[in-house]
């Protein structure tokens, strides 16, 4: 994003965890579900998600105790989100 001239702000999320509100509405954003943002190769995730039936709720407070679950990058620009993993996806955000 950089080399585009685009200027951007990193939060890390490790160190400063979302609420599960902040959670709610990045995923609203990115017109995601938990689900789809979790990382399955954690010790937290093998811990607490894997086996198990977890509703959206119960996946977002684990997010937000353990946010090493949490897949990123995921990019915000205005009121749009993707998870970024593949570059591509920035052009969703005409990035």
């Amino acid at each position: 994003m950089a080399e585009k001239g685009v200027e951007f702000e990193t939060v890390n999320y490790l160190e400063r965890p979302l609420s599960v509100a902040g959670l709610k509405q990045l995923l609203q954003q990115a017109g995601l579900k938990p689900s789809e943002i979790l990382r399955t190769k954690e010790d937290a995730y093998t811990q607490h998600v894997a086996g198990k039936k977890l509703s959206d709720d119960q996946l977002l407070a684990l997010m937000a105790k353990h946010p090493e679950l949490i897949q990123r990058p995921i990019v915000v620009r205005e009121d749009k989100a993707v998870l970024a993993r593949e570059v591509g996806k920035l052009a969703e955000l005409s990035i």
